[in-house]
This record gives C-alpha cells, structure tokens and sequence, in this order.
C-alpha cells in the first residue's frame, strides 16, 4: 500500500498529518467484532485505540471492555503462559549519523574519528570484543544474544562489499574507511560469525541493518540476509519500523528507509529462512489511525510470510530526545495508551501468536498490567541494555529467573522459559531451591549471575 502523504506544519508549530483518526464505524459494532473473532478493519481498531471517536478523551468502561476481550482472546490463543527468555544485548556500536529525532542511543558518527580529540561517550566494539562478552555469556547460560548497532560508516557487510565502497566516487553512501577511526568495527558478517559461538541463536540485523549493508550495490535483500544467515544470523529483530507510515516517518525519521523498504527487507528475510519479529514504537507524533495502518501492515506482512513470531509494542521514552527537546512532544504515551495498544494488537493480529510486553519501557508493575490486557511474552533477561537507558528509561536493567517467578506467579500465571522461536519451551518450578535457565546451549539450571 503506497503511503504518498506529507506531513505539513500548523500554524501553532505542531505537525498535521494527511491521516486523521475518524471514522464511519462505531465502538460498539467495532468492540462486537473483536469479540466474536471477525478480522478488524483499520477503522474498527481506531475505534478500539480511541475507545470511540464520538467522545474526547479516553472512556475508561469502554477501555476495559477492550481489554478484557484482548485478554479473554490471549487465554484462548495461548493460554496462561506468560514466556521469557534467556538473553544477552550485544550492540557493537553507538556510532551513527541517521539522524532519528526519538533516539538518543546514537552518537555522530563524526566524533569517532581518530582525528577527533574529544570523549563522546560512546562505543565501537571489535568481533573479538563481541566474542569475549557473547562467550561469557554462553557459558552463564544464555539461549539468545540480540545485536542492533548504530549505522557506523565503516560498517560493511563483508570483503566483498568493503572493495565496492572502497572504488565507489559515490559520494551518498555513507562509507568511510575503518582507517579513520581508532576502532575498526570490521564488517557485518565477521561480527556475526564472532557472536555464533557455542550454538547461541544470534538474533540481529533489523531492515535498516540490512540495508546499510547493501550501499553502493545492486545486491537484493535476499542477496544480503543470505551472506548474513551464511555468517551464523539466526533470525531478525523487526525494529526500526517505528511507524510504518511515511508521513509519520519523514518527521521523526527522514534519513531512515521507507515503509516500503523495510517491507521488503522483512519479506526477504523469511524468504531465505529467517525468523523475524515485528514491532511499533509509538507515543510521540503519530496518531491512533497511523497506529492501525501500522497493525494491517505487519498483519498483510504476516499473511504473505508466516515467519513473524511476536509482536513487540515499544512505549517512546520521550526525555533526553531531539523529539522532546525541540518541543515536538511533551511527553509518551499515557498508562491507557498503552493498555489499549497492545489490547488491540491482540485483537487486531489474528495471525500473530505472541505479544509480548517489555519491562525496559514500562517497569514492572505497569509491564505486569499488560499481561492482563493480552500479552503473553514478558521479553528477557537482558544482561545488558543500553538503548533505552540512553534515552532517559530506568528499566534497563538484568531481570533473573527468580524474579520473573515471583511476578508472574503473583499475577496467577505460569511462567516458562522459551527459545527465541518459541519451539522450546520449559515451564519453571517457583517453588525450585536454585532457578537458572537450562535451554541456552551450556545452561546447566544454575543462575545467570551469582
């Protein structure tokens, strides 16, 4: 679906978008759907995210009654499970000049020059520095490491594309020589092959990824995650979708690949044999139809590949971003925004299994809410976070299995350990002595961390 609009500026400094959230429909025939398993229309979700576009504001007895049919249709889809697994963030580098108005994980890639005399605060790793920290990692009993990096100009996909920028004249590519920087990052493939030690799954390259590592070629995507699979990726984080909707996209992040690109960048992954997540990082300019178009997107996604495993709604952390900064928003979203969001994924993705809510962006107690309100996944261990610590979140921090016992066995659900793909999956004793993951390729059951 070709998205052509632009977004202009009002007179007051704000943004009006071409895409508004009114409708024909109505909540209650849109809520009746929901209910009785009917596939949603774009309307009827903006019906459901709005609790109704007759009224201002969010009605709170309409907002339960969409939460409770999002969580009666998560007891039915996969019951009281509630899933986590075993995890490492390996991100090899902060350096990147994209330019996105949400994010404040980067650095300007410029300050990492070896010419540049100053601290920035950031990082570049090597593959025998990810090697290090993904090993240990292994050894402690992790199943999974997940790598998103910033677009480090050095950064190429392997020694074949390396001499293609290296003789390209092209002077839009974004390329400049490992030389100039006091740390290599070296190419995609070899900080993958580095991090698939010990039978890890490596979970990285998100389309964006993709395609800075298809510059200056005429390579497809397929081309691309083929080499990358052939380096030891296992399958890919659907982030950097944000919106897909471009109006929405060329505020918030112009320099970045349209809805279409990214499209086909998933489309070429599962084509090749990868699994792939989706998710919407939502809160900050866009609206609630914006939020719907993007729900059909990954749901049409979903239809034509089947390789989507979860569904991963990201609250904006507003402080310490372009966006807030410059006056663009004042804050993220509320508490009822985000129940209702992934209450309507719920409903809306009939053909997504999975909707997981993240502890990083809400905290625990509102992250517990959520499994109440139609998610079943409560994301990982995570023994290292950074990206939503940059941006001002204060939740990125280890979660240990005896901690996810205790929660989720407060709420009166059953917790489990799972593979990234959701195949394996084993159900923890809260009442065990010692709990530790055992799916990770050398878990043995003992804790992550003493």
């Amino acid at each position: 679906m070709p998205d052509v609009s632009e977004p202009v500026d009002s007179p007051d400094g704000s943004v009006e978008f071409d895409h508004r959230p009114t409708t024909e429909q109505s909540f209650e025939n849109a809520l009746a759907k929901a209910r009785d398993g009917t596939r949603l229309t774009v309307d009827d979700a903006v019906e459901l995210l709005t609790t109704g576009t007759d009224r201002d504001g969010i009605d709170h007895y309409r907002k339960e009654r969409v939460l409770e049919a999002a969580d009666r249709r998560r007891a039915e889809v996969v019951g009281d499970e509630v899933t986590f697994v075993a995890n490492l963030n390996n991100n090899v580098t902060t350096a990147c000049n994209t330019g996105c108005l949400f994010c404040n994980f980067k650095d300007r890639s410029e300050q990492f020059r070896s010419e540049y005399q100053e601290d920035h605060g950031g990082f570049t790793k090597t593959p025998a520095e990810s090697r290090e920290i993904v090993r240990d990692a292994v050894d402690r009993g992790i199943y999974e490491v997940c790598s998103v990096s910033g677009l480090h100009p050095a950064f190429a996909l392997d020694d074949e594309h390396r001499e293609i920028l290296e003789a390209s004249d092209r002077g839009d590519l974004n390329y400049r020589p490992p030389a100039e920087y006091d740390t290599d990052p070296a190419t995609y493939c070899e900080q993958l092959s580095a991090m698939n030690v010990g039978g890890v799954h490596v979970h990285s390259m998100t389309p964006e990824e993709a395609y800075h590592a298809r510059r200056g070629t005429d390579w497809s995507y397929e081309e691309v995650y083929r080499r990358l699979k052939d380096a030891g990726l296992d399958s890919v984080p659907g982030t950097a979708a944000e919106i897909l909707v471009d109006e929405v996209r060329n505020v918030i992040c112009p320099g970045k690949i349209d809805t279409g690109e990214w499209l086909e960048a998933m489309e070429a992954a599962a084509a090749v044999g990868l699994d792939m997540t989706s998710t919407m990082m939502y809160g900050h300019v866009e609206n609630e139809r914006h939020r719907a178009l993007h729900l059909q997107r990954i749901r049409d996604l979903q239809d034509r590949t089947g390789a989507i495993t979860e569904f991963v709604p990201l609250s904006f952390v507003h402080e310490e971003t372009p966006l807030y900064e410059r006056g663009m928003v004042e804050d993220g979203a509320s508490r009822d925004e985000d129940e209702l969001l992934v209450a309507v994924a719920r409903l809306f993705l009939d053909n997504v299994e999975h909707i997981q809510s993240s502890w990083v962006k809400y905290g625990d107690a509102q992250g517990l809410k959520l499994l109440n309100c139609g998610a079943d996944d409560f994301m990982g261990t995570i023994l290292s976070e950074e990206i939503t610590k940059r941006a001002g979140g204060g939740y990125g921090e280890f979660r240990s299995f005896r901690e996810y016992a205790d929660m989720i066995t407060a709420i009166g659900r059953t917790p489990v350990e799972r593979s990234t793909d959701y195949e394996q999956r084993r159900v923890i004793d809260p009442d065990a002595d010692v709990l530790g993951p055992t799916l990770g390729p050398r878990a043995d059951g003992t804790p992550l961390l003493e």
